[in-house]
């Protein structure tokens, strides 16, 4: 080694704690609330681990808000050293060992008890106190000395031993002095519905008590766990439950058991239509502690139809405990809660064919989603979905039934332009526009054997149209002629047929590439440079739009005698214009300004007519 060279010195990381406290309260944490939630867990923790050395050990934690705030448990308490270890070094736990394993002599059957393993719970506290006072005594012997220990959130602590008496049975007692600004989250009724929001499901006692020494115990028993009377004292059970829990009454409950993940709950299900693209927010415990109110990972997301509240033991929370972390586990557990609820939907049909029917009139957008992918399901509940055909809102089973074969239209703009006339003309349409219809109308032939369907194209609505006679269509033939003029500028072709009904006098004929095309054709014709000649790549040759003119109608017979060629321009151009608003698709401002100037135009005819007829009123008649 030269001179100039010195050995590499090791340095450790120095850890700004007022600067975590701040990561933890604004990044980690979702509110100053969850001190509560960490306090309670470590109590609950340190219960478990001295009934894995003492089953009979008591198993009580007691509040105590009073202007202070401190928390006591029966547990299994610490030693001098386990203070020095685990209080004082941020991210060790007494829960595991250095490769992540639950440590502690004697502790191993209580690993699986335990709720937090990440060694930063009690820094949580620091985010409603800048002093954090522990008196502790350890469960190990029964001469172990009381040791207190003191920290502050500058980052120094001081551990002090105290007499026996001070703490004459084993247990730690953790204690906090609130500041100023966080003196709300320390009130008592603010610390009761604390403890009530995260440890009414704890399988220890919890108690508050207050400053005037009023006690009130926040533990209830889970309605999936409590003995009931009978089948319908347990529904009634579960329903208020729901009440309390949610603020509504259920459809339906629905109770989940997997014993081997230890999970037991129940999913409500929701009374009114929620949209999929809406989260549910499940409540999930862990070991009785409340993890998450708002975990909507719990299920798959087609069952946004329920909201769930679920005890489980094998679930694995993050690091902050407001949420789940996404293992293997998490997605067995939401594979087999969506198994559970898949059940529940298909027995309906022969348990109970009223309640199946008010659920699908509430939430059939998410059956059909299920039914997607699922084809005894869809096959279960195909009688019951409901689809808007020109039959109207009908089962795809009855509407197969009366239409061998099934047209689909794949937007509900086209459904609309050709239901009038495809319902007279005796054809099957089914609209397919709406969210998952046309993938299931399409999957009808592999359960409904003997069935077929197809996608709506403009010609084949066009071909059950009757064709006019060869001399009326020769005598429409000037008309027609100016009326292909001016609709051709909207690349759109005219035919003249007779349908049903008559009061209809034309039928817009559309489908979804030819406006695609024109879409192109006029961003190319705006367009210059390059970008124009990449849209000009593109062009397509597609079929163009057609506006039908329904020579019933007696408006289309007497516009087709019009001998005035302004006035068969401006009506063809108010026939396309009404055509166009039957569709209900957007109008282009090409097509806005035509429907202005028929309008215009036609009020103009009406004036110059009514003059020409009108009577003329002398002077003498007007003095």
């Amino acid at each position: 080694m030269s001179p100039s060279e010195s050995p590499t010195a090791a340095h450790t990381f120095q850890v700004d704690l007022r600067g975590l406290v701040d990561l933890l309260s604004h990044h980690l944490y979702s509110s100053p609330r969850v001190y509560l939630r960490e306090l309670l867990q470590n109590a609950v923790d340190a219960i478990s681990a001295r009934q894995a050395l003492d089953p009979a050990s008591p198993a009580t934690i007691t509040v105590v808000a009073d202007g202070r705030l401190s928390v006591t448990d029966t547990g299994v308490g610490l030693t001098e050293a386990d203070v020095h270890t685990f209080l004082a070094t941020i991210g060790r736990s007494s829960k595991r060992d250095a490769d992540g394993r639950l440590d502690g002599a004697g502790l191993a059957s209580a690993r699986g008890d335990f709720i937090g393993q990440f060694g930063i719970g009690l820094l949580a506290c620091f985010v409603v106190a800048d002093e954090i006072t522990v008196v502790t005594r350890s469960a190990a012997a029964p001469d172990a000395p009381v040791i207190e220990w003191r920290g502050s959130s500058d980052g120094r602590y001081t551990i002090t031993t105290l007499p026996s008496a001070a703490k004459p049975e084993p247990g730690t007692t953790v204690t906090l002095v609130p500041r100023a600004d966080a003196a709300e989250w320390t009130a008592a009724g603010q610390v009761v519905e604390l403890a009530r929001h995260y440890g009414s499901l704890l399988r220890r006692q919890v108690t508050v008590v207050d400053g005037r020494g009023t006690a009130t115990t926040v533990n209830v028993t889970a309605p999936w766990a409590a003995h009931h009377g009978s089948p319908l004292a347990r529904r009634d059970a579960l329903t208020a439950y729901c009440r309390s829990t949610f603020d509504f009454t259920p459809l339906d409950s629905i109770e989940l058991d997997l014993p081997l993940v230890g999970l037991r709950g129940v999913a409500y299900v929701l009374p009114d239509a929620v949209p999929p693209s809406r989260r549910a927010g499940h409540r999930v415990h862990l070991k009785g502690m409340l993890v998450s109110d708002q975990a909507d990972e719990l299920l798959p997301d087609w069952a946004f139809f329920v909201r769930c509240v679920v005890d489980a033991d094998s679930l694995r929370p993050t690091a902050s405990r407001e949420g789940l972390y996404a293992d293997e586990t998490l997605a067995a557990v939401r594979d087999a809660l969506g198994a559970r609820i898949r059940d529940w939907l298909t027995g309906l049909s022969a348990s109970d064919p009223a309640l199946l029917h008010r659920f699908i009139s509430v939430h059939h957008l998410a059956v059909k989603s299920l039914a997607r992918h699922d084809d005894e399901l869809l096959k279960m509940l195909l009688p019951w979905l409901p689809f808007e055909t020109t039959d109207g809102n009908v089962t795809l089973d009855e509407f197969a039934r009366s239409h061998p074969v099934i047209l689909v239209a794949r937007t509900v703009e086209e459904f609309r332009q050709v239901a009038p006339i495809a319902g007279a003309a005796g054809l099957g349409v089914v609209n397919g526009g709406y969210t998952y219809d046309r993938d299931l109308v399409h999957r009808l032939p592999e359960i409904r054997p003997g069935s077929s369907v197809a996608d709506l194209d403009p010609g084949t609505v066009t071909a059950h149209l009757d064709t006019v006679a060869p001399e009326a269509e020769l005598a429409a033939a000037g008309f027609l002629a100016i009326a292909r003029e001016v609709v051709g500028r909207f690349d759109c072709d005219v035919a003249l047929r007779s349908f049903h009904p008559a009061s209809a006098p034309a039928l817009l004929l559309d489908n979804r590439e030819a406006r695609h095309e024109r879409t192109r054709a006029q961003l190319a014709d705006d367009a210059d440079g390059l970008w124009a000649d990449i849209l000009g790549s593109l062009r397509a040759e597609v079929p163009r739009a057609q506006l039908v003119l329904n020579h019933l109608n007696p408006l289309v017979r007497r516009a087709a005698s019009i001998g005035h060629r302004e006035l068969v321009v401006t009506a063809v151009e108010a026939l396309y214009g009404q055509a166009v608003l039957l569709t209900r698709r957007p109008l282009r401002a090409s097509e806005s300004a035509l429907l202005n100037r028929s309008f215009i135009s036609l009020l103009d005819h009406a004036m110059l007519g009514h003059e020409a007829i009108a009577p003329q009123i002398t002077p003498q008649e007007e003095s």
